[in-house]
């Protein structure tokens, strides 16, 4: 595909500055973009590099000038790109019908506008709906419904009476309703409490690799709207994860935790269960939350802390071995003076 600057500007809302006839063919990095290719800015430590990229156009924002360069002035450049990867490198879409060597019980109701690769199951009573493509080695339970344009790439486990909607993406290895963690008398019986509930997925969801989403107990485990999670992400039984939050890799939920709309959570982040996360928290990577957070909030540490609390914490760590030795130094003067007092006092 090739577009002209000017042409990119308009599908992007933008505009150009410098020459809007330059022809584009690749979108590439700025340190491998070389003629014909349209890189972009949106770090401002990668600002140097403007001088000296070989792209034929760079997306910016307003407040950048690079006299000599191509510009593309769009209101924020990492959404910008993301849409013109989509409009260079649409994803191939797969031709609806179901292969031969998939298996689908009886009573299954399958969309002709949906693609079933080979090697995938699907269970007595599924439904899948329009547009919706699994792809080869997929377990799809019975009762389990997914909604339409859903992605469900290979070797992705759902499991009874999951419920996934519209355009929810799940990436590879993913497992959505396996038994939430629930037993009683822990390390002596290992009672095991049978698991009845469901995971439901609301619209537009995006699930990364090898991710584990537990069934609930009773009721649901809910992952709702526009919700994005990276890889290596455990959520226990019950969690509820508000609209529009981001969790990054390797974090895990405990169960019954709840987390309001657009929370924020960094690599690694650890929450006990029974917990409530407000609406806008954001929890530095690492964190380890062991009890509510109020909206809005900044925490770090584990245990958490508010953020600025966290960063004085962290700045006094490098001189605890001259805090210690000062501390024992003026500990030894002290029992010196104490000593010569008390001996004047006798005297």
């Amino acid at each position: 595909m090739e577009k002209t600057a000017a042409e990119i500007a308009s599908f992007l809302n933008g505009r150009v500055s410098g020459n809007g006839g330059v022809v584009i063919a690749n979108v590439c990095g700025i340190d491998e973009a070389d003629e014909g290719d349209l890189t972009f800015v949106a770090n401002p430590k990668y600002l140097k590099k403007l001088k000296t990229t070989k792209a034929s156009a760079i997306l910016v924002s307003a407040d950048i000038a690079a006299p000599g360069k191509n510009l593309i002035i769009v209101e924020d450049p990492y959404t910008a790109l993301g849409k013109v990867l989509g409009l260079f490198y649409p994803e191939e879409k797969d031709f609806p019908g179901i292969h031969r060597q998939a298996f689908v019980e009886e009573g299954a109701v399958i969309s002709e506008k949906a693609a079933i690769h080979p090697g995938a199951f699907i269970g007595r009573d599924a439904k899948i709906a329009d547009g919706v493509i699994i792809y080869p080695g997929v377990f799809i339970g019975r009762d389990v419904s997914i909604g339409e344009d859903a992605v469900i790439y290979p070797n992705v486990s759902i499991y009874r009476k999951c419920i996934i909607g519209k355009r929810v993406i799940l990436h590879a290895g993913v497992v959505v309703g396996s038994d939430g963690f629930g037993f009683t008398r822990p390390a002596v019986e290992n009672f095991k409490i049978p698991q009845v509930g469901i995971v439901q997925i609301d619209d537009d969801v995006e699930i990364g690799a090898n991710c584990t989403i537990d069934r609930a107990t009773m009721g649901k485990t809910w992952i709702q709207r526009n919700v994005k999670i990276d890889n290596l992400v455990q959520i226990a039984h019950n969690v509820v994860i508000g609209e529009n939050s981001v969790i990054a890799a390797q974090s895990g939920i405990s169960g019954s935790a709840k987390l309001g709309r657009s929370v924020i959570l960094g690599g690694q982040v650890g929450l006990v269960g029974h917990i409530q996360i407000g609406d806008n928290v954001m929890a530095a990577a690492q964190s380890g939350i062991h009890k509510d957070v109020p909206a809005n909030q900044i925490v770090s540490g584990s245990p958490h802390m508010p953020h600025r609390k966290w960063l004085a914490a962290e700045a006094c760590l490098p001189k605890l071995p001259e805090m210690r030795n000062t501390i024992a130094t003026l500990t030894r003067r002290l029992e010196e003076l104490e000593e010569k007092l008390l001996g004047k006092i006798q005297r």
